[in-house]
C-alpha cells in the first residue's frame, strides 16, 4: 500500500465526513450516511483487505464520533466494519461487471440497505433501545438508499475521471 493510495482514501473519507456533518439529522437523529458512499467508492478503487480494513475502521470511528443518533458510536463501528467486508466480497464476486456504473450504483444501494439494517440491529441490541425497526427502516434507511445512490451516481464518475488522469494505481486504472 503506497502513500498516494492512502492519501486518496483519506480524501474520500474526509469528503464523506464533511457531507455527513453538513446534512441535518431527521427521525430520531438519524441521517443519510455519505461517509458510507465514499467508503464504497474507496472499496471499488482499492478492493483489497488492507485498504478495506483501513476504510472500515476510519469511516466507522468518524461516523460514530459525528453520529447524532443517541448511543450511535458503537453501532456505527460495527455497521461499517461488517458492511465494508460484505461489500468487498460482492465487488470481488462481480469483478467483471462492477466497472459498469449501473452495477456499481446497485451495489451502493444494496450496501446501504445492509448498512442501515446492521446499524439499526446493532443499536437495538447494543444499546438496548426500544426502537421500532420497521418504522426507522422505512423513514431513514429507504430515503438513505435513494440519497446515497444519487450521490454515488454523481460522485463516482467524477472520481473515476480524476483517477484515470492521475498516476494513481487503482482497480479502475488497471482495467483500462
Amino acid at each position: 500500500m503506497n502513500t498516494k493510495n492512502l492519501v486518496l482514501m483519506a480524501l474520500l473519507v474526509s469528503v464523506g465526513a464533511a457531507l455527513y456533518v453538513v446534512i441535518p439529522g431527521f427521525s430520531g437523529g438519524m441521517k443519510p450516511d455519505f461517509m458510507l458512499t465514499m467508503m464504497f467508492i474507496g472499496i471499488l478503487l482499492f478492493p483489497n483487505v488492507k485498504s478495506v480494513f483501513l476504510l472500515a475502521v476510519t469511516t466507522g470511528v468518524l461516523s460514530g464520533l459525528f453520529s447524532t443518533f443517541p448511543g450511535g458510536f458503537l453501532p456505527n463501528i460495527i455497521d461499517k466494519f461488517i458492511t465494508a467486508f460484505v461489500f468487498l466480497a460482492l465487488v470481488l464476486i462481480m469483478k467483471k461487471f462492477v466497472a459498469k456504473l449501473p452495477v456499481a450504483i446497485f451495489l451502493c444501494g444494496l450496501g446501504t440497505v445492509l448498512s442501515g439494517s446492521i446499524f439499526l440491529s446493532a443499536a437495538i441490541f447494543v444499546i438496548g433501545a426500544e426502537i421500532p425497526f420497521g418504522a426507522l427502516f422505512l423513514t431513514v434507511v429507504l430515503p438513505a438508499i435513494v440519497l446515497n445512490a444519487v450521490a454515488f451516481a454523481i460522485i463516482y464518475p467524477i472520481v473515476i475521471k480524476l483517477v484515470k488522469r492521475s498516476k494513481f494505481e487503482t482497480a479502475v486504472t488497471r482495467t483500462v
